[in-house]
């Protein structure tokens, strides 16, 4: 059966293209096929069955992001097959956060007009990210908008759905004073922060193929577009190992708004700013914009992905663990007691 519509051809949606689309991107989504998937892509529903044996009282843990305006330097760079990465981190670095593994993902992807190709390089990063991740991609969307978006422009989100036993929930009930703050590296900016990104470094018009001296021999659009880290699979390792108290995906609104959320009233995380290791991105970001110290930690990850919170007779242990696991993790500082959740010092 051939699905055709010219009248809908001439209102600017090409059903067709569609249907190219899911045939090219079908390899990589099945490079994400894990146990418990039970459906392949093009059904209405993704379907997923999950393994619950052993656990007493199974909980599902959801998150939902997107990738926001960095898109905006892909499309720029003409470049898609690595915000899709971003946007599986953005949800899985959430869910990771109250200790739940997971399980699937789902993506939406808005599109000016669509080119098959281009919805297929989208979904081979979505696929990526989603095989770093440990988690199946189960389904999707794609959803061209004619006179609403510009042809050559996309929007793209999804969401994630992971697991977790009740007695293993990660809620910060038993943080307690001396506990120990480790910084999980990021690779970068990340996916936040990007309006203030473009407006300092006018990227409209900006020259994203330059290399500042700042980089060590990056082009600011390589650097800029370097896909946001996922850190499941080393979390997953530390949770079976030592005693994590609390977990922070340090993302939009920076340390100051991310650190306090897992962190209960009565203490407060002290931050050592001398022990932050700080890519040299974001020194550049800050001079180029003239931008206030408090607010590039109250805006980006100044290079810590992750905040994990851990007892402090398991902090080596902890250390151990990660950097077998691929994280060249550190300390940046320690619990206190206190009322203003974060201070960084």
């Amino acid at each position: 059966m051939k699905s055709q519509s010219e009248s809908y051809a001439k209102a600017g949606v090409d059903i067709e293209a569609g249907y190219k689309g899911v045939k090219l991107m079908k390899p990589y989504v099945e490079r994400t096929n894990i146990p418990g998937v039970v459906s392949g892509i093009g059904g209405f529903g993704g379907l997923f069955a999950p393994d619950i044996k052993g656990m007493e009282e199974p909980i599902l843990v959801s998150g939902t992001d997107g990738v926001g305006t960095k898109q905006r330097i892909a499309q720029l760079m003409d470049k898609h097959d690595t915000v899709g990465i971003d946007c599986v981190a953005m949800c899985v670095n959430d869910i990771i956060c109250c200790g739940a593994k997971p399980l699937f993902f789902l993506d939406y992807i808005a599109i000016g007009r669509n080119v098959p190709e281009k919805v297929a390089e989208l979904v081979k990063g979505v696929a990526e990210g989603c095989v770093q991740a440990g988690c199946a991609l189960i389904g999707g969307e794609t959803a061209e908008h004619p006179g609403v978006m510009a042809p050559d422009d996309y929007d793209l989100a999804g969401f994630s759905v992971g697991i977790v036993d009740k007695k293993d929930l990660i809620d910060n009930s038993r943080m307690a004073e001396g506990d120990v703050i480790m910084a999980l590296p990021s690779s970068g900016i990340h996916s936040n922060g990007y309006s203030l990104v473009r407006k300092v470094f006018g990227i409209e018009n900006a020259d994203l193929d330059a290399k500042p001296a700042e980089l060590g021999g990056q082009t600011l659009g390589e650097a800029l577009l370097t896909p946001t880290r996922i850190y499941v699979k080393p979390v997953m390792a530390l949770l079976k190992a030592a005693d994590v108290k609390g977990i922070s995906h340090i993302t939009g609104g920076g340390f100051y708004e991310n650190v306090p959320r897992s962190v209960p009233d009565g203490l407060c995380a002290e931050i050592d700013k001398s022990a932050v290791k700080v890519p040299a991105v974001f020194g550049l970001l800050q001079k180029r914009g003239n931008i206030p110290e408090r607010d590039m930690f109250n805006t980006y990850n100044m290079g810590v992905g992750m905040a994990v919170i851990v007892a402090a007779a398991d902090a080596d242990k902890a250390l151990e663990v990660l950097k077998a696991n691929g994280e060249d993790a550190y300390v940046i500082g320690s619990i206190v007691r206190g009322e203003d959740k974060i201070v960084i010092r």
